[in-house]
């Protein structure tokens, strides 16, 4: 890049941070523009203003374009979804107020194949990728994968032990895996003796252990709620929402009777669920059949709340959950497969609120054989929120 005289322009730099081969610091960037003198101050307070405005990301002393990823980037598996599709995002994400972004991983090459191994990346993973830039809102990259890199799971889940000096240990929370971190001073994030951490490997196991550097500090290891989250760590659940599935979340709303769906909101459908649940899911309503010829029979419709009515195919929403596939259920807490504002809100069949739904009416004879069955798109209004105790309560005959 020829030189520039005086101070180089914003997109001059930026346009030098996206074509770099190499690694860039401050000193690359005074180099490659020929800064020299007093010029060299207006320099750092220009590229400490790029920062402060978002348009360029300070990573370990590393510079790169604030709107993206280097191009040769360190991914984290996240999670394989039901139609396996391999997720991850960048290994290393440290941008103030900027959510890591989604990276969708392509199926490995034969050469990919080849340098790992044969082994195929999974949950926890770190992966060596080429990374390409998208329009898609919830995979705003796509990455090709050029090798697996080998070492534990990026998702490794463990009890600080600190040094007299600093720095410390962690062991492995795992029982069935009692390796240990070696943690270096600077490196503790604040963690505390006894504390349960999330880390990240920096080196492969040499002569000792391998290195690790804390990530999140879940809190006491004794603390019973800590039970869950080491759980969701150690099996990868992804346990929060990219920033754009939020943001769609958030713009829906709630939805009029529209047409095409049967009103049913008389029929005093009931949800049945824990006493504590936040959202409720399904409904159900069961009669005598009045039909002569069904004598002794019953009619009933088990109703489920139409997320299809707010999520769309191929909308950031529906990526996410395919990723998820299910809500998964702990003693204390849900990590759900919709957004709150969806699976507690506009998906919930909260009492006498109007919900679509989607249900099925049945009958059954006396004998509780199914005689016939049909489906259909409704709108409804949930009569009652029962407990599974309040349900099960019989009235004397």
């Amino acid at each position: 890049m020829a030189k520039s005289r005086g101070l180089p322009s914003p997109d001059e730099i930026l346009e030098f941070l996206r074509t770099a081969d190499a690694k860039v610091g401050k000193r690359e960037i005074t180099r490659a523009f020929g800064i020299k003198g007093a010029d060299r101050t207006e320099l750092k307070k220009l590229i400490k203003k790029m920062s402060d405005d978002g348009l360029i990301a300070n990573r370990r002393k590393r510079m790169s374009d604030g709107s993206g990823l280097p191009p040769v980037t360190i991914i984290r598996m996240i999670a394989v979804d039901g139609d396996g599709e391999m997720v991850g995002e960048p290994a290393e994400w440290d941008v103030e107020g900027v959510g890591a972004p989604r990276v969708l991983v392509l199926p490995p090459t034969t050469a990919a194949r080849r340098a790992s191994q044969g082994k195929l990346p999974g949950v926890g993973d770190h992966i060596l990728c080429k990374v390409y830039k998208t329009e898609d809102a919830t995979y705003p990259y796509e990455a090709r994968i050029i090798r697996r890199l080998q070492g534990p799971s990026a998702h490794m889940v463990g009890v600080f032990k600190p040094k007299p000096r600093g720095g410390g240990q962690v062991i492995s929370a795992n029982r069935k895996d009692k390796a240990q971190f070696e943690v270096m001073r600077g490196d503790e994030a604040g963690a505390k003796d006894g504390d349960l951490v999330r880390v990240e490997i920096i080196k492969e196991r040499g002569r000792a252990y391998a290195q690790v550097r804390v990530v999140e500090c879940i809190g006491a290891s004794d603390d019973q709620r800590n039970i869950s989250l080491v759980a969701i760590h150690q099996h990868g659940i992804p346990d929060h929402f990219p920033e754009s599935v939020i943001t769609a979340s958030e713009t829906l709303a709630e939805l009029k009777p529209p047409k095409g769906r049967t009103d049913m909101r008389t029929l005093p459908l009931i949800t049945i669920d824990p006493p504590d649940a936040r959202d409720h899911d399904d409904a159900v309503w069961a009669a005598p059949d009045d039909d002569p010829q069904n004598k002794g029979g019953y009619n009933v419709v088990v109703a489920i709340a139409d997320v299809a009515a707010y999520v769309r195919p191929g909308s950031a929403i529906d990526k996410e959950a395919r990723i998820r596939g299910n809500s998964v259920y702990f003693p204390d807490r849900v990590v759900p497969m919709l957004p709150e504002r969806l699976s507690t809100d506009l998906c919930s069949l909260r009492g006498n609120e109007d919900r679509p739904a989607f249900a099925c009416f049945m009958k059954f004879d006396k004998t509780g054989r199914k005689v016939s069955h049909r489906f259909d798109r409704i709108w409804m209004r949930s009569a009652a929120k029962l407990s599974y105790a309040q349900a099960q309560i019989r009235k004397p005959v």
